[in-house]
């Protein structure tokens, strides 16, 4: 994060005194995809790339904002007839109106904001953008406003002002987000808890197979019916599953014949991808980073095989990680296409990453692009 680029632009846009710098960061997800919806639990963590934005009050009406990376601009007030064009404007727009809705009062300010999470990823660059202007708000017009509610505010800006009807894990990870930590969030009752995660030893590296195929969106809604479908067939045995997360095994079983072969494999991986996310934590308390590693093959497996979400690319990397003797590696995200996250020991990183670029480029033409990233902190104040 790029504290000195903001400061400059800050100052180079905006005369008189600096601000306060604010930042949140971007998140990867250990293992738990696709569970969300299904009530079950996720493993996220956040990043050491994200957003910082410097943020002065201005006594007026009106907010004043430079997308530094972008080199644009745009004004606008705070009702809701006053939304902005841009759709990276519309994010702080959002976060201003969702707080005035709840009751804050809030005013007018000056900012200038950059960020180093790559976009199209999968590493929520939005949600760190939503983070750092709910964080930061509240914290200059002395708000008061709980932990949990400032997630909540980014996740109904989502929903509200750019569209997405996103889950909370995004926004979640990046306002709790806790250095050396992973947090277990059942998204069912937004119960959490941190789990040590610190591989000495490891690098946690995610390769981005650079393409993202089209049918993601309504794949995704095809994929959520399947499981509401098998939750109800479920439900008239058993009236105590609320969601596959409730759901056994046998359970699944048992109305094997009354449901599609197809909706059954997407339950079947939802069931098992819960257990694996439980055997994870099982596995991060003793420090059994080998257990986590094979869960996460475990995952790309259902994900490719059974969910039907990877994609020939996602697939390759894999195979390649797997050659290679990576740890663990899958496809994190909703899939089909962005990358796959791997736990690699530091002796086979770099024989890892040469073998991934060069067979990848044979493969596909193109290479595909490198992150490596450090489990940090949380939405927070820098200066």
């Amino acid at each position: 994060m790029d504290v000195e680029k903001v400061r400059k632009g800050f100052a180079g846009h905006f005369d008189g005194a600096a601000g306060s710098v604010y930042a949140s960061p971007g998140r990867i997800n250990l293992i738990g995809e696709h569970t969300d919806y299904n009530g079950g639990f996720v493993f996220p963590g956040a990043i050491d790339k994200g957003m910082v934005a410097e943020i002065r009050l201005n006594g007026t009406g009106t907010v004043r904002a430079w997308a530094l990376d972008l080199d644009e601009y745009a004004e606008f007030g705070l009702n809701e007839q006053d939304a902005p064009r841009q759709q990276w404007a519309k994010y702080i727009f959002g976060v201003c109106r969702e707080i005035i809705k709840r009751g804050g009062t809030i005013g007018g300010f000056d900012t200038a904001f950059s960020g180093d999470v790559p976009l199209g990823a999968g590493m929520s660059s939005s949600a760190a953008l939503e983070s750092t202007y709910a964080f930061a708000l509240n914290e200059l017009f002395a708000l008061g406003i709980d932990k949990f509610e400032l997630a909540r505010i980014g996740q109904a800006t989502e929903h509200n002002y750019c569209g997405v009807m996103c889950g909370i894990m995004d926004q979640f990870a990046s306002i709790f987000g806790k250095k050396g930590s992973l947090i277990l969030l059942d998204c069912r009752s937004l119960e959490y808890k941190y789990f040590p995660f610190d591989p000495v030893g490891y690098k946690l590296v995610l390769l981005d197979s650079a393409v993202k195929h089209e049918l993601a969106s309504s794949a995704y809604n095809k994929r959520r019916q399947s499981c509401e479908t098998v939750a109800a067939a479920i439900r008239r045995n058993h009236p105590e599953v609320e969601f596959l997360r409730d759901a056994t095994l046998d359970m699944l079983n048992e109305v094997k014949a009354e449901v599609s072969a197809e909706d059954y494999l997407r339950a079947e991986y939802v069931i098992e991808e819960v257990q694996r996310v439980m055997e994870v934590c099982a596995a991060l308390e003793k420090g059994d980073y080998e257990t986590v590693g094979e869960k996460m093959y475990g995952t790309h497996k259902g994900m490719s095989k059974q969910y039907e979400v990877s994609c020939e690319e996602l697939d390759f990397l894999n195979d390649v990680a797997k050659r290679c003797g990576v740890t663990g590696s899958r496809v994190m995200g909703g899939g089909f296409g962005g990358c796959t996250i791997n736990l690699v020991k530091e002796a086979l990183y770099d024989g890892f990453v040469k073998e991934a670029f060069s067979a990848y480029k044979e493969k596909f033409g193109h290479e595909p692009k490198l992150y490596d990233v450090v489990i940090s902190d949380g939405a927070r104040k820098l200066y």
